[in-house]
């Protein structure tokens, strides 16, 4: 058989038909722009966040896609709560074919000396613990059904480098980068992918206190190849790649989105002068 029979035409491999897709954070942001992307591309859409109006004004933008969509209100920072939503979703579809792990928060903007613990507790527990649990979860369901699967995770640039009075949220998001890597080595064997994408600064409600501050926006701007911040529909295109079948062949990695950001500095600190050993 050939590559060209195995696999179809390329523009169908980025194809979701008769999939489904669940999203948290799926009310606004980038967790919105996937879920509008993954339908646009075929898939039926579970939709989870704490606000129900929020959700239910996103599934009737699928719908107006053609496609179908669950909106379930929860807090998935409660792990108690995924077993609810995994319900839902099975009951009403069947079955659970993507992940998008992409709710997550930073609730203080604090130096070390002043981070208090349950800034760290709220931040830890969005942002890793319910990633896991929830992606265990639905993990479980993906290797019951025999059909392979795709977790996505939403990371962050922070990851890489701790962003100043952010330390517990660049913590949190340098951790989801090996929780991906963990869960790509042992589900494997199942044809059950996990990668990550690692966006800089997006314009969104949670990252606005960076883009709408002037001084801090012309730094970034400066500081990446492209000279801007990254839209969220920039990240919907690399999650529906990750989603389909054109990456088939790609587990366990972080997809960094951050305009060119991170190369320039690296360029920046290898002009810097060296002392002699």
């Amino acid at each position: 058989m050939s590559e060209e029979e195995k696999f179809g035409s390329l523009a169908r491999l980025f194809r979701l038909d008769g999939k489904v897709a669940l999203v948290t954070g799926g009310s606004r942001g980038i967790g919105r722009m996937i879920a509008l992307g993954f339908a646009e591309a075929g898939a039926d859409i579970v939709l989870t966040s704490r606000k129900l109006p929020d959700l239910e004004s996103v599934a009737a933008e699928v719908a107006q896609l053609g496609r179908k969509a669950l909106p379930v209100a929860a807090n998935i920072r409660h792990n108690e709560e995924h077993e609810g939503v995994v319900k839902r979703a099975i009951e009403e579809f069947g079955h659970i074919d993507i992940l998008v792990n992409n709710a997550g928060t930073n609730v203080t903007y604090a130096t070390l000396f002043d981070l208090e613990e349950k800034a760290w507790d709220v931040t830890m527990d969005l942002n890793l613990k319910s990633m896991f649990f929830l992606s265990q979860r639905v993990a479980a369901e993906m290797k019951k059904q025999g059909k392979g699967g795709s977790i996505i995770n939403i990371a962050s640039d922070a990851g890489f480098r701790p962003y100043p009075g952010m330390g517990v949220y660049s913590i949190s998001k340098a951790a989801v980068r090996m929780l991906t890597e963990v869960f790509a080595q042992e589900l494997g064997p199942y044809n059950i992918r996990a990668n990550t994408i690692a966006p800089s600064v997006t314009r969104t409600r949670l990252s606005e206190a960076l883009w709408t501050d002037d001084n801090n926006l012309r730094r970034k701007k400066m500081n990446t190849s492209l000279g801007r911040i990254a839209e969220p529909i920039e990240m919907a295109g690399a999650a529906l790649y990750l989603a389909s079948d054109a990456a088939s062949y790609m587990t366990g990695q972080t997809l960094l989105l951050d305009g060119g950001e991170y190369s320039m500095i690296q360029d920046a600190l290898k002009t810097l002068p060296r002392k002699d050993a």
